[in-house]
């Protein structure tokens, strides 16, 4: 019985809307980063290598213990990292543009309501009429 329970949350929590949204943002964001990376290593590092020299950013390392017959060489791949650095500016600055444009659509959408919501002010005449009224309760009172 405890199992038929678990699995019905189960089966509430996967079927909510933002566990979807968020399943989709995820799978998205994953092909994102894939194409950010191919954008990185085979565009942007070699323009910025040619501009610097020829260097491949990948190819930096520092070796600490060279490589033998037997062991792979033990290096720090501090080029990687640039790499994964020059990924991360780009994708957060995507990123940013996405919830700038997002934020921006909100706050449009957000102004629209406020405008249907709030109506009119009524005209001086009518605003008088009203205080007046209002005065003439508090006296009867």
């Amino acid at each position: 019985m405890k199992n038929k329970g678990f699995f019905a949350e189960f089966r509430k929590f996967i079927s909510r809307g933002n566990v979807i949204d968020m399943a989709v943002g995820i799978t998205v964001g994953g092909a994102f980063t894939a194409i950010v990376n191919s954008f990185v290593n085979d565009f942007i590092n070699p323009v910025i290598g040619l501009l610097i020299g020829g260097i491949d950013f990948s190819a930096l390392q520092i070796v600490l213990k060279p490589a033998t017959e037997t062991t792979e060489a033990v290096a720090i791949r501090y080029g990687l990292f640039i790499n994964a650095v020059i990924s991360f500016i780009i994708i957060a600055f995507a990123l940013f543009l996405v919830v700038k444009a997002f934020n921006k659509m909100k706050e449009s959408t957000a102004k629209k309501e406020e405008t249907k919501a709030t109506p009119p002010a009524p005209p001086a005449d009518i605003q008088l009429l009203t205080e007046i009224r209002d005065l003439l309760k508090k006296e009867n009172n």
